[in-house]
């Protein structure tokens, strides 16, 4: 399907796609006319690339464990595996926001909040 196909049925604009295919997330086929022609599965992927940024993973991320998760025997335990993994780091940083919180105001109100303390 082209490109103006895909991105109607994927809910997103041709620029996000051509974006998708400079980083390697989405491959087309390049017809004898030069227009791109990607296959079917595009759609469901690019659906997920969307809902799997909503939660929260970068592109990167997205690239990295795509493949993994294509070929899992069990995509609802990989993916279960991924969201374990993905929270352990959430709750890390969130641990390191909380620190960086108590800290800033511990020295709000002492005159020069960037004295070393």
């Amino acid at each position: 399907m082209r490109i103006g196909e895909l991105a109607a049925q994927a809910g997103m604009t041709k620029d996000t796609i051509r974006f998708y295919e400079k980083v390697g997330l989405v491959a087309a086929h390049r017809l004898a006319n030069g227009y791109r022609d990607f296959p079917p599965e595009t759609v469901p992927w690019l659906r997920y690339v969307r809902t799997a940024q909503r939660l929260g993973f970068s592109l990167a991320e997205i690239a990295r464990h795509g493949e993994d998760l294509r070929d899992a025997p069990d995509t609802a335990e990989a993916l279960s595996a991924l969201f374990a993994e993905k929270i352990q780091i959430i709750d890390a940083r969130m641990a390191e926001l909380g620190a960086l919180r108590a800290e800033l105001t511990a020295r709000a109100g002492t005159g020069c909040p960037l004295r070393a303390s």
